[in-house]
């Protein structure tokens, strides 16, 4: 399997509660909408927590600000992900996801990239 990841800053007039709500509670149906006909095999949103705990830990080395959240898609392989962009459907959905994003995501600050895990501890 192969991992779509999808790093993730809000939009500068959202605050971080809106920006997650929204994802949370508009994108992911839409995402959960689209699953089979873009072939997803799993997707999981990781939001940042803003607590103590958090920041001892960014304070803890230089770095830059955090992202707003992490997506996390899995397929089958890439041939299959990119299959499945290629149909009408497939672009349909695509098209229908960018543009619920555009409302949320600062896309041009969100770097997305196709990974492949080793697990280390399990």
């Amino acid at each position: 399997m192969i991992k779509l990841v999808y790093c993730l800053r809000r939009l500068p007039e959202l605050s971080r509660e809106e920006f997650q709500r929204y994802w949370r509670e508009n994108h992911a149906p839409l995402v959960k909408k689209h699953s089979q006909t873009l072939r997803i095999r799993r997707y999981v949103q990781t939001h940042t927590s803003d607590d103590p705990a958090s920041e001892a830990v960014r304070a803890s080395r230089p770095g830059p600000e955090p992202y707003d959240g992490v997506a996390e898609l899995w397929y089958d392989s890439a041939e299959d992900m990119m299959a499945a962009a290629t149909t009408p459907a497939g672009r349909q959905a695509g098209r229908e996801l960018l543009e619920d994003e555009k409302r949320f995501i600062d896309i041009s600050q969100s770097p997305i990239w196709i990974a492949t895990e080793n697990p280390v501890v399990e």
